[in-house]
């Protein structure tokens, strides 16, 4: 009906980056699960291209109140639809109020664009940046969404101390396990060792897993969404007091994102390796640490684009070094006792 009256979409609107032949892409998880791929930037970068409207019916008019692209960021949380965070938002209009005789392109930029966190994609919670095209008409709007992804990049951290841990049960259990660093980044390899000082239990196997922590909310409305990663078996069958296992893992494998904390006061993201040991009568033992993950600079990567990432580095460290943040690398939980 409302098409028969003229107000359908009498226009199809295509968004196109300037250099989007050249550009990478990278996957992308879509809301319902689905894998889409998007043009990957950095922060600084600046967004141009074009905004192509093709009338679907040459010779017929196409009336409208104005057209207008926005650059938006936003947070979407599931159980919370109705709310969307808008972090960035940047708009240029491109049209007037008039009429469309015929199709037309109209070029847009916005240049060094600030854009402060990563997407993401995640059970609970989505952030995303893309571009909308608006077509404002009486009736119906024409609206059409482009998506992009960001990626934060990080310098190789000043302090990276190994991290050593130990784990036990009074007069029957004395594990110490040591990993090499507290801080990886996603193509990294966490080597470590496991230590059996004392075994007066009859241990069956051992396995070390990753653990994803989303963390939505705050306060009493906070809520997590734990998330295995990984899972492999590193020993089978009963140690003996004195033997050492080593541990060899490659991030490079898993679907992984750095760490992010307290995102726009919206949401966290934080990983940690989970050591568990079965006994016979499968009981399990088990130590949780943290580790933070970060994301190295590509070496494909244009110069022109480390130099943004350069500065935006030198940024939140003299921010971080203001407000006098600290990285906790301590042990976040302990269970030393069995679980049934």
């Amino acid at each position: 009906m409302v098409s028969w009256l003229g107000y359908g979409n009498s226009a199809t609107v295509s968004v196109i980056l300037d250099d989007e032949e050249t550009r990478e892409k990278v996957p992308v998880y879509a809301e319902d699960e689905s894998k889409e791929t998007h043009h990957l930037f950095y922060d600084g970068e600046s967004v141009t291209g074009k905004v192509d409207i093709k009338l679907k019916q040459e010779g017929k008019k196409l009336e409208h109140q104005g057209i207008k692209i926005e650059f938006l960021g936003l947070i979407e949380i599931y159980y919370d639809r109705g709310n969307h965070y808008e972090f960035v938002k940047l708009d240029k209009d491109l049209a007037r109020p008039g009429m469309l005789t015929e199709s037309c392109c109209f070029p847009f930029e916005f240049l060094k664009v600030v854009k402060q966190y990563e997407s993401y994609a995640g059970r609970n919670v989505r952030l995303r940046y893309f571009l909308k095209v608006t077509i404002s008409r009486r009736l119906v709007d024409i609206i059409h969404e482009k998506g992009i992804v960001v990626h934060q990049l990080s310098c190789y951290p000043e302090t990276n101390s190994p991290l050593k841990m130990e784990v036990g049960i009074e007069d029957c259990l004395h594990i110490e396990f040591e990993y090499n660093r507290s801080k990886y980044h996603l193509n990294d390899v966490i080597v470590g060792k496991i230590y059996f000082i004392l075994v007066r239990i009859k241990i069956k196997h051992m396995e070390l897993s990753i653990i994803k922590r989303e963390t939505t909310g705050s306060g009493p409305n906070t809520y997590n969404e734990n998330e295995q990663i990984s899972r492999f078996e590193i020993m089978d069958g009963a140690p003996v007091r004195g033997e050492s296992i080593p541990i060899r893992l490659f991030l490079s494998a898993y679907d992984l994102t750095p760490t992010m904390k307290d995102v726009n006061k919206k949401f966290s993201v934080r990983y940690y390796l989970n050591l568990v040991l079965v006994d016979e009568e499968d009981r399990r033992y088990f130590k949780q640490q943290e580790v933070t993950l970060w994301r190295k600079s590509p070496a494909s990567l244009k110069p022109e684009n480390r130099g943004v990432a350069a500065l935006e580095n030198m940024r939140t460290w003299w921010w971080c070094l203001l407000v006098n943040v600290s990285v906790v690398e301590n042990s976040t939980e302990v269970h030393n006792g069995p679980q049934h």
